[in-house]
């Protein structure tokens, strides 16, 4: 087993949020199930980084989990938690994600307790941070 925590997301446009998160965070398509009763919408996905996963499907309405979720737009952007993500190389990350069209909302920066990150909204308006920073690295101090 990797990853024993995976965030759910759900998007307007399930397909572009797959190609962007891809191409501009990097992400992996592991596999999509795209639905047979709704052409355009995407039942599952999972996307995996590294040893991190995230799963994700199309806003719908006509399942009981859905009234347990709102979308970034619906909160005006705010949110209450957002995907931390450990990568090898924040700096070329990070410009692979600005060149991608990533709205980058905290720029790089050299953190005082190690490591280095940067935060970003994607198209849709979900908060991700990228950083150097491993939590699972034994303390230097």
């Amino acid at each position: 087993m990797s990853s024993t925590v995976i965030p759910c997301l759900r998007y307007a446009d399930a397909p572009a949020a797959i190609d962007f998160l891809c191409t501009a965070f990097g992400f992996q398509r592991q596999v999509v199930y795209e639905s047979s009763a709704h052409p355009g919408l995407i039942d599952h996905a999972q996307l995996t980084y590294g040893d991190g996963m995230i799963m994700l499907g199309s806003v719908r309405d006509d399942t009981p989990f859905s009234r347990h979720m709102v979308q970034p737009r619906d909160v005006g952007g705010r949110q209450t938690q957002c995907a931390c993500v450990t990568v090898a190389d924040v700096r070329a990350h990070y410009d692979a994600a600005k060149a991608a069209g990533a709205e980058i909302v905290d720029d790089y920066e050299e953190k005082d307790y190690g490591g280095a990150g940067y935060s970003a909204r994607d198209p849709e308006g979900y908060l991700w941070y990228f950083g150097s920073y491993d939590p699972w690295a034994p303390a230097t101090t």
